[in-house]
């Protein structure tokens, strides 16, 4: 078999649905949008949670429960590859990384993963550090500070 003998499956393509083209389409002058209406007219569209002005279903249930999810501590990370860019010996600060742009916001703190190799030797302050990261550091003769 060759690319130029390849054929659909029957019923695996249909024609077009077209819409208010004359006798034989079965959707002609009102396009099966029935007579008049928010939903004959173009843009009349209604929200799937509305209910016609009835208190909706969302707002009568009792809200319970607590949700700690806004109190969560996000971390603005850096790989550990990111840092070839300074030279040897440098001490990398969250005040550091945020002057040269490695970061744009400090968030919560910064962490450092290990995505890369770091080929520097450097101390580095970091709120965080994963495993993989600290071994990484370790290995290129550099030193991990905790802030």
């Amino acid at each position: 078999m060759k690319l130029h003998e390849l054929e659909k499956n029957i019923g695996a393509t249909h024609k077009k649905k077209r819409v208010g083209r004359g006798p034989g389409s079965g959707l002609g002058k009102t396009s099966g949008r029935g007579q008049k209406g928010q939903k004959a007219r173009s843009g009349g569209s209604i929200n799937p949670v509305f209910e016609g002005g009835q208190l909706p279903l969302y707002r009568r249930i009792p809200k319970r429960g607590f949700s700690n999810a806004k109190f969560k501590t996000v971390y603005a990370v850096i790989n550990v590859e990111d840092l070839n860019v300074f030279e040897n010996g440098t001490l990398i600060t969250p005040a550091l990384l945020k002057d040269t742009g490695l970061v744009k916001k400090q968030l919560d703190g910064i962490k450092v993963l290990g995505n890369g190799k770091l080929e520097k030797k450097l101390t580095i302050q970091a709120n965080k550090f994963s495993a993989s990261a600290l071994e990484k550091i370790k290995e290129a003769g550099s030193k991990a500070e905790v802030i």
